[in-house]
């Protein structure tokens, strides 16, 4: 499915996904991640689909989400790996301005040291990068990056980024129980003051994890996060990312894809899926025919079920 939703969202509103990358091709293999496990883990680009089905296949989410009165406050490069290593991704961008709704990209900005990787990202009008270490052990920690990857040259291209961008910048910081953070909060802060963000979210896992063990950091680290960028960026610049993002699923015409479209990139709790059901005219029989059929799995994470499409990255670790 490469095009879902639209999917309510903590940052960009009613958004409308793009899903520009295969299950699961990665630079990273981040403990927390919600997709699962990367299958593939890769630094060069290279296509995946080519541009004029992406585009056809996001206009006609669009024309239906349009045709049932469902707002779109941007059309987002959200997928099922690392946005970036698409090398077609600056047309597919080119592309889809043309629908007239503002693009945003989730990236893990794994890629941005490479100059064409920065100018693809500068067609977009929201960039969000996730800066969950500035030290290398503790990248390595959470993030488990692919080994031929230098964080010093990644965070070098970040700031390169921001010199010349215009959009809005945001970075996300996912904080994990268990991880022994030590000053790592300052050096952090200490960077996004050179990057200067529009907004920097402090995020916790709300999703199953790609590794069991992930909770979501303690209220006092959180807290501690929270005050220490704070400190350096001023608290308006700051915002937890902490919180369920509600129940407003769009349904644009056949419950069983938009169902199988939305959890393939973002596992929905048990209330969301009833609340998608009730806007579709739909009981919940399609729902217990896709988890007798495989397509559907059910999770538990956090004392909340969630239900996600069936992915390789879902299954066992692979050797």
């Amino acid at each position: 499915m490469i095009a879902f939703g639209p999917v309510p969202s903590r940052r960009l509103g009613r958004s409308l996904g793009v899903n520009n990358i295969p299950d699961k091709v990665c630079s990273f293999a981040c403990v927390y991640c919600q997709i699962g496990r990367t299958l593939r883990m890769e630094l060069e680009r290279r296509p995946f689909y080519e541009p004029e089905l992406i585009f056809d296949e996001v206009r006609k989410k669009v024309e239906e989400a349009r045709k049932r009165g469902e707002r779109i406050d941007y059309v987002t490069f959200v997928p099922d790996g690392e946005p970036t290593l698409d090398a077609n991704l600056g047309r597919e961008a080119e592309l889809l301005k043309t629908l007239g709704i503002p693009l945003a990209i989730l990236t893990n900005s794994s890629l941005i040291w490479r100059e064409e990787v920065r100018e693809d990202l500068l067609k977009f009008d929201f960039v969000s990068l996730k800066v969950d270490a500035v030290s290398e052990d503790l990248w390595r920690k959470v993030d488990r990056p692919h080994k031929g990857l230098n964080l010093e040259r990644i965070l070098e291209g970040m700031l390169e980024f921001r010199k010349v961008f215009g959009g809005k910048v945001v970075t996300e910081t996912m904080l994990v129980d268990g991880i022994d953070y030590g000053d790592e909060f300052e050096r952090i802060a200490d960077f996004l003051a050179e990057l200067e963000p529009d907004i920097a979210y402090i995020a916790t896992p709300t999703r199953p994890p790609a590794e069991e063990w992930v909770r979501p950091a303690k209220e006092e680290v959180i807290n501690h996060a929270f005050q220490t960028f704070a400190g350096k960026l001023g608290e308006d610049r700051v915002e937890y990312l902490i919180g369920y993002e509600g129940n407003a699923f769009a349904f644009t015409g056949n419950v069983e894809e938009d169902l199988l479209g939305i959890t393939s990139v973002h596992p929905m709790r048990e209330e969301a899926v009833e609340e998608f059901l009730r806007k579709a005219n739909a009981d919940w029989g399609v729902v217990e025919r896709l988890l007798v059929e495989g397509k559907l799995i059910e999770l538990e994470y956090n004392g909340k079920r969630f239900y996600m499409r069936r992915l390789k990255s879902r299954g066992p670790a692979v050797r």
